[in-house]
């Protein structure tokens, strides 16, 4: 789970608080993750949301690359300047690339999450599971409490 300042606000101060972005063609987890959904391949990355609030990514430690790991399990960690938070595994899924870029160049995360801050490319050992993630519409109402 990314753990994030409790109670959560939106830092409305933060460089890349302008425009929340929640893009409507991927799918969320509660715990501040996205899903892009091609048939049953999938590229896990942090929301916007998440990276502001941790702040400067400085490690990203991924080693489940061939695993195959059951939804709700970490499949790595992120360090931020302050905290250090597991990724959550949002389905049943195969680990099958991570983001080499992310070990020279961890920034990648805040800078631009929804592309080459990508985490994880894996594949869904059931597709259908991925219907029970948030919609953009649900992860905003959720970052919004």
């Amino acid at each position: 789970m990314i753990n994030l300042p409790n109670p959560i606000y939106i830092n409305t101060n933060h460089k890349h608080q302008n425009i929340m972005n929640f893009p409507e063609n991927l799918k969320y987890t509660e715990d501040h993750e996205w899903v892009l959904i091609e048939g049953d391949q999938l590229t896990i990355g942090i929301t916007d949301f998440a990276q502001s609030e941790l702040g400067d990514i400085v490690f990203v430690d991924v080693d489940t690359e061939g695993e195959t790991l059951e939804a709700g399990e970490p499949f790595g960690s992120i360090e931020a300047v302050k905290t250090v938070s597991d990724l959550i595994t949002p389905v049943e899924m195969e680990v099958n690339e991570v983001n080499e870029e992310l070990e020279d160049a961890p920034e990648l995360v805040n800078q631009d999450p929804y592309g080459k801050g990508w985490i994880i490319k894996a594949k869904a050992v059931n597709a259908a599971a991925c219907e029970s993630l948030l919609s953009a519409e649900d992860y905003k109402k959720l970052v919004e409490k």
